[in-house]
């Protein structure tokens, strides 16, 4: 079993204090998304976890977790999104530069095959253009270089509550930006400045298809990754609970919806940035479940 932790909230960021009592147990408890009355058990004993993935923004809270995860043996990578919209979409978030401290050093310990740059999600709109894109993009590659193997991209979502959060800004976005004439050239000029610092380029839940412009559909929860820096074989199925263009493998994710703060508008995870706030602050970290 892979622990995906999590696609749901930033667990490394904010709840580090819980994930290691719950090392520390030997299991925690889910609860359903639907129903949160209803939980399941998911063992984090060594024998059962195959890996974790951890997704990130900012690790160094959790850096007093990894000594216990490798005094116990456990395969692990980081998942560490890394993007520079600023406090209007991303009203937070540490400063860039401490996020990008957070990576590298995480590399360092790692090394860049076990961490993964997310430049996710894209948002194009007429203040956030393709030209401000490859601006950011570089500037967080140049600074990322020998840090990180692979970058991965997508276009965003745009979820009812996405549409919802973003409404008050003065702002126009495109949901449709694959379908301006010169996409292909941004994109080309995307995976053009990822080799130019050494990453290979992937994007990630992309319905459309980037191939024609150097990005391969990649894999956040990969097999082949798993196989390649710790030698493991893993269920390599699609995970069939994922949208129907991701590539990620089986995992179980531990972590609960509208409970991560940094506020970031386009999140598909949070639609209400103030309940996250009061989860938090309500947050035991002695509880088997996260909230």
């Amino acid at each position: 079993m892979i622990v995906s932790a999590s696609r749901r909230t930033d667990i490394p960021a904010f709840y580090a204090k819980w994930f290691l009592n719950r090392l520390r147990a030997g299991f925690c408890e889910v609860r359903n998304p639907f129903n949160p009355r209803i939980s399941t058990r998911v063992s984090l004993a060594p024998e059962d976890v195959d890996a974790f993935v951890f997704w990130t923004r900012y690790a160094r809270p959790f850096e007093r977790v990894l000594p216990v995860l490798d005094s116990a043996g456990y395969p692990y990578y980081f998942l560490f999104t890394v993007t520079n919209y600023g406090r209007e979409l991303e009203p937070h978030m540490p400063p860039l530069e401490a996020r990008i401290s957070s990576l590298r050093r995480l590399s360092e310990r790692l090394g860049p095959q076990r961490v993964v740059w997310r430049y996710d999600p894209v948002l194009v709109s007429r203040r956030y253009g393709f030209r401000f894109h490859l601006q950011q993009f570089e500037k967080i590659a140049r600074a990322l270089a020998g840090a990180a193997d692979t970058a991965i991209v997508s276009l965003v979502d745009y979820y009812r509550k996405t549409k919802r959060n973003l409404a008050p800004l003065n702002d126009t976005f495109d949901e449709h930006p694959e379908r301006r004439p010169d996409f292909g050239e941004f994109v080309t000029s995307l995976a053009g400045i990822a080799r130019r610092y050494g990453m290979r380029i992937q994007s990630c839940a992309e319905e459309v298809d980037l191939r024609p412009y150097g990005v391969t559909p990649g894999k956040c929860i990969d097999d082949a990754r798993l196989r390649r820096v710790f030698g493991i074989e893993v269920d390599g199925r699609k995970d069939p609970h994922q949208r129907p263009a991701c590539g990620c493998v089986v995992s179980r994710d531990i972590g609960a919806y509208n409970s991560c703060p940094y506020g970031c508008r386009y999140c598909y995870a949070t639609a209400d940035a103030a309940a996250a706030l009061r989860f938090l602050r309500n947050h035991d970290p002695e509880a088997p479940y996260l909230g």
